[in-house]
């Protein structure tokens, strides 16, 4: 495991920078698993080992003398944590800001968790997780826009959303099917996300790469994982697809290296399931898988 490291000496300038969120309590549990697993690593430092090799992916980009050695260093990386009220509410009053560059973070109700000053040019990568059943560790490969129908932890739904008529039912067949249907139950109304988020797909997949990650951590001896895609409708898959959708609508350059012309990408996103303590992963061996997902992503964001 991955010592936990107190940020003690502060935050250097070209340290990488990850905010990662936990649930607060909901239901059964007075403290979200989630949250167990995720404040141990508030306000702490990561060290990834720096790359081998350093020929860039990009065959036609140079490597500076000043890349070099800085590349050569090993790669701080900060860790932010934030709990999120199990509330759509919260998810949606919370996250855009979370993606501002500046971001905007809400103050944190517990004053031992004081958040240092986030990074101006916004984070580097942003990892949200929350609890499900029984089982082995699941991390999630994309978010939906509808279909949201649970009460969340205060009593109240996701906002209520007119999806476009489909044209396609307006048939004689399926005239027929209407007229012969012997008690006519209303549907629910749909649920999801509506007013600002018109453009964006029904579903949003991360661009990290799920699969070679779940390769990666077996390999590193993490054998309760895998990947999923279907993110349960709730308020975990409703924080995953806002947090995608304000990844893509506040694409920029990513401003490590400003003298090089690096093409517009997302904030990398991503979400993972943990279980209930002891069900049967500890939350040490929770909270060590957050930090190697972490070393994994960063040290592909080090990478030129």
């Amino acid at each position: 495991m991955p010592p936990i490291t107190p940020a003690s000496d502060g935050i250097d300038p070209n340290a990488l920078r990850v905010l990662v969120t936990g649930f607060g309590p909901f239901g059964k549990y007075k403290e979200n698993p989630s949250w167990l697993a995720v404040k141990p690593l508030h306000n702490t430092v990561l060290y990834s080992d720096p790359p081998t090799d350093l020929q860039p992916a990009d065959q036609s980009a140079m490597i500076t003398d000043e890349m070099e050695e800085f590349l050569r260093r090993p790669q701080q990386i900060h860790i932010t944590t934030l709990e999120v009220p199990v509330t759509y509410q919260a998810v949606l009053s919370t996250v855009p800001g979370l993606h501002g560059r500046p971001p905007v973070l809400p103050r944190p109700n517990d004053p031992n968790f004081a958040l240092p000053p986030p990074p101006a040019t916004g984070y580097d990568f942003i990892f949200h997780i929350g609890v499900a059943g029984r089982g082995p560790l699941r991390i999630e490969r994309l978010g939906h826009k509808n279909g949201y129908r649970m009460k969340d932890a205060d009593g109240e739904y996701a906002p209520i959303v007119h999806l476009p008529k489909d044209t396609a039912g307006d048939t004689a067949e399926a005239e027929l099917a209407r007229m012969e249907q012997v008690v006519d139950i209303p549907l629910p109304p749909n649920r999801g996300f509506g007013k600002g988020y018109e453009t964006f797909p029904d579903e949003i997949s991360t661009d990290v790469d799920v699969p070679k990650l779940i390769v990666h951590l077996k390999e590193s001896g993490i054998d309760h994982v895998y990947s999923s895609m279907d993110a349960g409708h709730y308020l975990c898959d409703f924080i995953f697809y806002c947090s995608l959708a304000e990844a893509k609508r506040g694409m920029a350059p990513i401003e490590k290296f400003k003298d090089r012309a690096t093409p517009p990408k997302p904030t990398p996103v991503l979400f993972m399931h943990c279980p209930p303590v002891e069900q049967p992963l500890t939350t040490e061996q929770v909270t060590d898988a957050i930090q190697r997902i972490i070393l994994w992503i960063c040290g592909r964001l080090h990478q030129p």
